[in-house]
Parts: structure tokens; C-alpha cells; sequence
């Protein structure tokens, strides 16, 4: 088992992943650095093996892809992830890998948003949806994560080996800091300069389309983990819905005596069963949450277990 390794997913990246590769040799000299190549098409696998690299390969297109490899594979105390574009500093890299082995962090996240993010950043609509990223977790989960969406970050054993990687593209990064908070896991925040892409190197993130994805993905993660939450807002809208068309009739009934729209009284009474039936849903899933709850806290305690024993 490797004390720290450092763990960069790669997608044609010829121009700056010989440099991330050595500052992330200089930044930490007891770790292993590995390269997972996502079927990039230019010099990368190349350049990161003269760079000293372990080279492997993901042949499912997609970062969520790659990452569900490379937890699977590799087996280290601190894991530092960090994206092969040379935007986030190694400098960082030691402060954030004690965290894990002396302080005892499950994630920490390299924060850019604290500092320079928005003003290296060209593309404005990026800091516009990592603004909605941030604000929708925090609140939804009521939590206080300072990035989303960083690229940069160092996991513990333990978080590697029992978190389940569903997504296949760029929303990995929210469904890996809504697992840890969910969960309770201890993150800690480490805020980290970035700096945009050399001229030559372009993002493989594309703002709308990913963008909708993340979105998405937090609106099925919020149905998943807080199923009373979700279900019992959908409950009291459907219930708010079937009042508001109820009231004109029985307004009617009052007066005269009559019930003169009886299908919108059919719809009221079948919005009025959908609200009950969300509601009795919310609470069926939510007990199973607690389950798995449970169950993920049991496979902690081995996986931990197992780690401790290894050292």
C-alpha cells in the first residue's frame, strides 16, 4: 500500500501533464504518481511517462469513469486527485495530505472560490454555475462546502473504498461532496490559488450540457439521501395544488348547493391521493436510508479496520 498517492485522470493533456507530474514529484517525493489516460489521442501518455508517471488506462470515456478505475485500483493511505491541466498548484498538495494522515480528514477540498478562481476564470458562465453548484448543496444539504466542484482535492482510505462512483462525466465532484456530507464525514477546506489554462490546452468541460448534468445530479442525489425531504415537498405541493382548485367548489357548493364541475373535482380528489401517496413514498425510503445508513457505517468500520491493520 502506497503512504500517498497522487492520482491525475487525464484527456489530451500534452500540453501541461509533464509539469503536473513534476511538481507533483517535487511537492511530495514519498508519493506515487499515477497518470490514468482516458483515450487521449495526443502526446499525454507519452510525456507523462518521461515525466515519471505509473501510466494506466480508462477505456470507458468520461472522469466519472476514470475515477471509479482508479479507486478501484489503487490502495493508499492519502489519495491527492488533482486534474492534469496544471490550473491548481502543487504547492498545496503536503497541507492537504496531512490533513488526512495526522488530522484525520475523510475529503479535503482544495478551494478555489475563496480565491482567485473568479478572476482567472474567462469563462463567465463557469463562475456562474459554480455559484448555483455551491448554494444548491449548501442549502439543500445544509452543509457549508466552499467548492463543489474542485478538481483538487485528497481523500482518505476510507473514503475511497466505500464511496460508490454512479456518475461517468464532470458531475463526480458533486456526487462525491454530497456522499461525504451525507455521511458525515469529516471534510476540511484548504483554499488553493488557481490559474487558468495555458494558451494551447482547452476545458473538456462544456458549460450548458455537463452544467444540466450536475444540476440533475443533485436534484436525484437530494431525492436518494433525503427521500422525506423531497417526496414530503412534492406532497405539500400537490396537496397546495388540489386545495387552490377545490375552493372555487365548495365556494359554489356553499352558495347553491350545487356541484356544477365535478371533473375538476375528479382531478382535485386525484392530486389529493398523488400528495398522500408522495408522502407515505417519503417516509418508506427514508426508513430505508437510515438502513443504509447502517450499513454503510458497518463497512466503514472494516474498511478502516483493514487499513489500520495494514500499518
Amino acid at each position: 500500500m502506497d503512504k500517498v498517492a497522487v492520482l491525475i485522470p487525464c484527456y489530451n493533456e500534452e500540453k501541461t501533464i509533464a509539469k503536473v507530474v513534476a511538481d507533483a514529484k517535487a511537492a511530495l517525493p514519498e508519493a506515487v504518481v499515477y497518470v490514468y489516460d482516458n483515450n487521449s489521442t495526443d502526446r499525454t501518455v507519452e510525456l507523462a511517462a518521461k515525466a515519471g508517471a505509473v501510466i494506466r488506462h480508462e477505456y470507458l470515456q468520461g472522469k466519472g469513469n476514470v475515477i471509479r478505475r482508479m479507486f478501484r485500483e489503487i490502495e493508499a493511505e492519502c489519495y491527492i486527485m488533482v486534474d492534469g491541466d496544471d490550473t491548481y498548484p502543487m504547492e498545496y498538495a503536503r497541507e492537504m495530505a496531512d490533513k488526512v494522515l495526522f488530522h484525520n480528514a475523510d475529503m479535503v477540498v482544495g478551494d478555489r472560490l475563496s480565491s482567485t478562481y473568479f478572476t482567472e476564470n474567462k469563462r463567465p458562465f463557469h463562475n456562474f454555475g459554480n455559484t448555483i453548484v455551491r448554494s444548491s448543496i449548501n442549502r439543500l444539504f445544509h452543509c457549508e462546502i466552499k467548492d463543489i466542484m474542485t478538481g483538487y482535492r485528497a481523500f482518505s482510505y476510507g473514503f475511497v473504498k466505500t464511496f460508490p462512483v454512479l456518475s461517468t462525466g464532470f458531475e463526480i465532484e458533486t456526487e462525491m461532496t454530497i456522499h461525504a456530507v451525507y455521511n458525515k464525514m469529516q471534510i476540511e477546506n484548504v483554499i488553493v490559488e488557481y490559474r487558468d489554462r495555458p494558451e494551447g490546452s482547452e476545458s473538456k468541460l462544456n458549460t450548458f450540457s455537463d452544467g444540466f448534468k450536475v444540476l440533475h445530479t443533485i436534484l436525484k442525489l437530494y431525492r436518494d439521501y433525503k427521500p422525506m425531504e423531497f417526496f414530503g415537498l412534492c406532497a405539500v405541493v400537490l396537496a397546495a395544488v388540489a386545495v387552490i382548485l377545490f375552493i372555487p367548489i365548495l365556494i359554489t357548493y356553499l352558495e347553491s348547493g350545487l356541484v356544477d364541475r365535478f371533473p375538476t373535482l375528479f382531478v382535485c380528489g386525484f392530486i389529493g391521493l398523488a400528495a398522500i401517496q408522495s408522502l407515505f413514498t417519503g417516509l418508506i425510503l427514508a426508513n430505508m436510508a437510515v438502513r443504509n445508513r447502517r450499513d454503510f457505517e458497518y463497512r466503514l468500520t472494516l474498511v478502516t479496520r483493514k487499513v489500520n491493520h495494514v500499518e
